[in-house]
């Protein structure tokens, strides 16, 4: 049995699932060579061209440069630089329609040309031996190339495969319809393109190199033979016309019998496909230094009076391919930039030919008719048939428009190639592709959200870390051990705490009672780690001791006080009452007989009199009292206020007797004079009272306060005798 690299080497070819069969119309364009244009008036160069990242300006508004220039710095994530097609002058950077069915503006720098045609500085050389794989991955790095079958994929990440790469494949076989733009470069430039094969093979190293065209190239296969047939590493293959054997997971079926597996990349099973377009630009960079600055482009369709393939310009607008090719509109004019089968048709011609670009397709209405009503699926299983993916795309329709992505991904929307094959054969001409796009779109959003959210919830965990970890490390900064201080540093701290201990007054026995069991700690005694309180307990029971002998002494002191201060209040409780009658009797007598009236007055004022006395008579023995209590030197403020209030009810008492009685003085002196005319009697009391009141006044003015007794404690517990005194003194001045 022969081995899979025998069969290949014999040209045994395999087939595909599905596949149609529709109207080639490659005649068209495919009668004549590929023609130039000219300058368009203007050139817009989108920034991005490929499936990547932009690539960094290096260029201003004003600047003139020259044809091949780098307009742009390629950066990170697959990003590939662009370079100005002609030599002229960068008129603006703005935003301008891209090649996209939405023609959503990208930032595009605007080229106007000088018509010279200036190159720039270009290196090119005859071979290729003194360059290893890593300056020839470079060289296609800066030259710009990207895939030209459609896709867009930078072509040094394809050539820098970590894996073994087996069977390297070239793709010429142009399958879509009416478009004729591979067949007519491989047709004149044959070895151009075997050269750039032989690059590939040189980074990549593979066993064969499988050339796949269709048998409907009979012109191009005979070139491509002719230009090959010194490498017999180079197998010229013609397959069977069936759309979409161009695909590349159909042709490497085609030509190896190996399946890429789903959601996987041909470097999973050993193999490498390009375009032959490609191939040729790789020629181009690497023998003569040129970046990608042009491709072939096929112009074509019923409304084009010169359909062709022309060298196009990057940046070229395709109103200007257009004209250039005799363009005739008609009503309800479309414009398709691709086939008919994966192109998109473009809401405008003011849209720029990129490098994926290979066809612009004008047909009228009769040539391609546009689409009908959708209308609800037959279930006729013609679109599961002509699938090559061998997927079921009436179901994924059916998911596609519930939103239910899961099942989307679960019946696996993304091994669709778009070719259109489901849409084509669809008896209810529903739109099968455009329902895949949007859900392809949707996903790629959710998936994008995802991976930003899930971005956004690292950073905040680790913020979080972050702050919960600096925290810790302040609140632990105090535990941290100190550091070992030098032997000097050491020396003068022990000689401070020395000084300080002998400054230090003796500690209590509390305090040593505490440093005794620190130091029983530091020993590890763990047994003994009670204080000894026997100090503290001795003072307590010493305080005990003084308060209950002064408790003891207090009481003796006090205990006659009582007895004396009753008999002195009942003395003063009858002088008052004495008092009171005298002034009512008084009163009652003053109107009918003012002479009974004085004799009452002056007895009552001499029985007032002999009451004083009487209290006179008591306030020594409270004196004393208060005296034996102010002289304990215990406590003197009590005594001191006990003084104060026996003072204040003595002069209370003879202030109440002094309102109630007349001068009785002057009226015993001055009986008759009284009796012959009370008038004068009542004003000389008057004037008696007035001054008893002046008198007493002063004598309070004179005597010191008591506030000062019980507030000047140093003074009063000295001889709190010699107060009382002084205050007997001051009342006795007082009366």
């Amino acid at each position: 049995m022969e081995t899979l690299l025998e069969q290949i080497e014999n040209g045994k070819l395999w087939q595909f699932p599905g596949g149609i069969h529709p109207p080639e119309q490659k005649f068209v364009s495919n009668k004549t060579g590929i023609g130039v244009l000219p300058l368009p008036e203007y050139l817009v160069l989108p920034l991005k061209q490929h499936i990547g990242a932009n690539g960094q300006l290096l260029v201003n508004k004003g600047e003139n440069v020259l044809k091949g220039q780098v307009l742009t710095r390629p950066g990170t994530n697959w990003s590939l630089p662009i370079h100005a097609p002609t030599s002229g002058t960068i008129t603006d950077i703005k935003p301008m329609p891209s090649a996209h069915p939405s023609a959503m503006p990208e930032l595009s720098i605007i080229l106007t040309p000088d018509g010279e045609e200036r190159w720039c500085e270009l290196t090119a050389r005859d071979s290729i031996a003194d360059l290893d794989n890593k300056a020839l991955i470079d060289i296609l790095h800066h030259a710009g190339i990207a895939g030209m079958g459609g896709a867009g994929f930078p072509t040094y990440v394809k050539a820098d495969s970590a894996k073994q790469i087996e069977f390297l494949v070239v793709n010429g076989v142009e399958c879509e319809p009416y478009i004729t733009a591979d067949d007519m470069l491989m047709r004149e430039h044959a070895n151009e393109i075997i050269a750039g094969i032989e690059v590939m093979m040189t980074i990549l190293s593979p066993q064969y190199t499988l050339v796949g065209i269709e048998d409907n190239k009979p012109q191009a296969i005979e070139a491509m033979r002719a230009a090959a047939s010194h490498n017999d590493k180079i197998l010229i293959r013609a397959i069977p016309t069936k759309y979409p054997s161009g695909g590349e997971k159909q042709l490497i079926k085609v030509l190896t019998s190996k399946e890429v597996p789903s959601g996987g990349i041909p470097a999973d099973v050993g193999v490498l496909v390009q375009n032959v377009g490609t191939l040729f630009a790789v020629n181009e960079a690497v023998y003569k230094g040129k970046p990608l600055i042009q491709r072939v482009v096929t112009v074509t369709g019923n409304t084009i009076h010169k359909p062709q393939n022309v060298w196009a310009l990057l940046g070229s607008e395709i109103k200007h391919l257009l004209n250039s090719q005799g363009f005739s509109p008609v009503e309800d004019q479309r414009v398709i930039m691709g086939g008919p089968m994966m192109g998109f048709t473009l809401p405008t011609v003011r849209i720029p030919v990129v490098k994926t670009t290979n066809c612009i397709l004008a047909p009228d209405n009769k040539e391609l008719a546009v689409a009908g009503q959708e209308q609800a699926c037959i279930r006729c299983s013609a679109c599961a048939d002509a699938c090559p993916q061998t997927l079921l795309p009436q179901q994924l329709q059916w998911f596609a428009k519930g939103k239910e992505h899961d099942k989307l991904e679960e019946y696996n929307l993304f091994d669709c190639i778009e070719c259109g094959a489901c849409s084509y054969v669809c008896p209810s001409e529903i739109p099968l592709v455009q329902y895949y796009r949007v859900a392809k779109a949707e996903i790629r959003e959710q998936k994008l959200e995802k991976v930003k959210a899930e971005r956004a919830k690292e950073r905040f965990e680790a913020r979080k870390v972050r702050l919960e970890r600096e925290q810790e490390e302040r609140q632990n900064r105090h535990k941290r051990p100190a550091r070992s201080a030098p032997a000097k540093d050491k020396a003068k701290v022990s000689e401070a705490l020395e000084r300080v201990k002998k400054k230090r007054p003796e500690q209590s026995a509390v305090q040593a009672a505490i440093e005794r069991a620190k130091a029983k700690k530091v020993e590890g005694d763990t047994s003994a780690l009670e204080p000894d309180n026997s100090a503290v307990a001795a003072e307590r029971a010493k305080r005990k001791e003084q308060a209950r002998k002064y408790k003891e002494e207090k009481s003796q002191s006090t205990s006659e006080a009582p007895k004396d201060a009753v008999a002195a209040a009942i003395a003063r409780a009858k002088a008052k009452k004495a008092a009171k009658a005298a002034e009512k009797s008084n009163n009652s007598t003053e109107l009918k007989d003012p002479k009974k009236a004085a004799v009452a007055a002056a007895i009552a004022r001499a029985k007032a009199k002999k009451e004083a006395n009487n209290v006179e008579n008591t306030q020594p023995q409270i004196d004393e009292v208060a005296d034996d209590n102010t002289a304990k030197p215990d406590d003197p403020r009590k005594a001191a206020v006990a003084a104060a209030i026996a003072r204040a009810k003595a002069k209370k008492a003879a202030k109440a007797a002094e309102e109630t009685q007349p001068p009785a003085d002057e009226l015993v002196e001055n009986k008759d004079a009284e009796s012959e005319d009370p008038r004068k009697a009542a004003v000389a009391a008057a004037i008696a009272r007035a001054k008893a009141k002046k008198a007493a006044k002063a004598a309070e003015e004179t005597q010191p306060p008591t506030d000062e007794l019980v507030e000047n404690k140093d003074a009063e517990p000295q001889d709190p005798r010699k107060a009382a005194v002084a205050a007997a003194i001051a009342r006795a001045k007082a009366k």
